[in-house]
């Protein structure tokens, strides 16, 4: 009876737009945290009928992804489990989201699986464009925003992405993630030493002969180019950022895997 309550209290709660509040007369919320408990509720029987089959399924919430041997086989399930579905669960399909293919051009929960003949599990190319259009974001060098900020803004982000992303098998990609944010990080420095004098006395600042310093500083060359330059790789490299505090990807997907 408390469940039930509680089912009818979210159902009845409305939404709020721009800080008003819509009733609504039916379904629920995208994204609310009742459309989980319902999933699991109603399609407990599909569970049920999937493994009664002796098919190798996931699912999660609405979310199901069926494994068979042949694209023949996905078409007949698809097309049994389908009027199951919405004939017997008295559910609606989405056909536009539902399809017949291969394992590593599908999706599930933000991964996928790599093409070779045993394959591994990688990170779905739809997350890796989404992780970077949020890095650009932060990283953005139009944006006169202190540094500690973006490292403390970037910690945040990274290390609850990794943290969910770690089950994928290639640690390779987070070695990749992680030489690209510092390379947008050193041009951001780059763009705001500004001047060639300052630039130049930044470089001896950090160690650079003075000759080099005066070559570099003096660049025409572009800011993204720059920051893939022998002299900021050597003075803004691995340790410089780790002083900083902006916590490294790969580092952080190691110490995950090992437990």
């Amino acid at each position: 009876r408390t469940v039930l309550k509680l089912i009818r209290r979210y159902l009845q709660a409305g939404i709020m737009i721009n800080g008003v509040v819509y009733e609504i007369e039916e379904g629920t919320p995208q994204g609310g945290p009742l459309s989980p408990l319902l999933s699991n509720i109603l399609l407990d029987k599909l569970d049920k009928e999937l493994e009664s089959r002796g098919h190798n399924f996931v699912r999660y919430a609405d979310d199901c992804n069926i494994y068979v041997q042949s694209k023949k086989a996905g078409e007949r399930v698809m097309n049994s489990i389908t009027d199951f579905i919405e004939k017997k669960l008295k559910l609606k399909v989405n056909r536009e989201k539902s399809a017949v293919d291969r394992p590593w051009r599908r999706k599930f929960l933000g991964f996928s699986f790599t093409i070779h003949k045993e394959p591994k599990v990688r990170i779905a190319n739809e997350s890796i464009k989404r992780l970077k259009a949020n890095i650009r974001i932060l990283t953005s060098r139009s944006k006169p925003i202190p540094m500690e900020w973006r490292i403390r803004k970037l910690n945040q982000y990274l290390v609850g992405w990794c943290s969910y992303f770690a089950l994928a098998d290639t640690p390779s990609k987070f070695k990749e993630f992680d030489e690209w944010i510092r390379r947008r990080l050193r041009m951001i420095v780059w763009k705001e030493w500004k001047k060639p004098k300052t630039k130049v006395r930044k470089l001896k600042g950090l160690g650079v002969h003075p000759y080099k310093a005066y070559e570099w500083g003096n660049s025409r060359k572009k800011y993204w180019r720059i920051s893939k330059s022998p002299v900021l790789h050597r003075t803004l490299g691995n340790s410089y950022w780790s002083s900083q505090g902006l916590k490294s990807l790969y580092a952080r997907y190691q110490s995950l895997r090992q437990f």
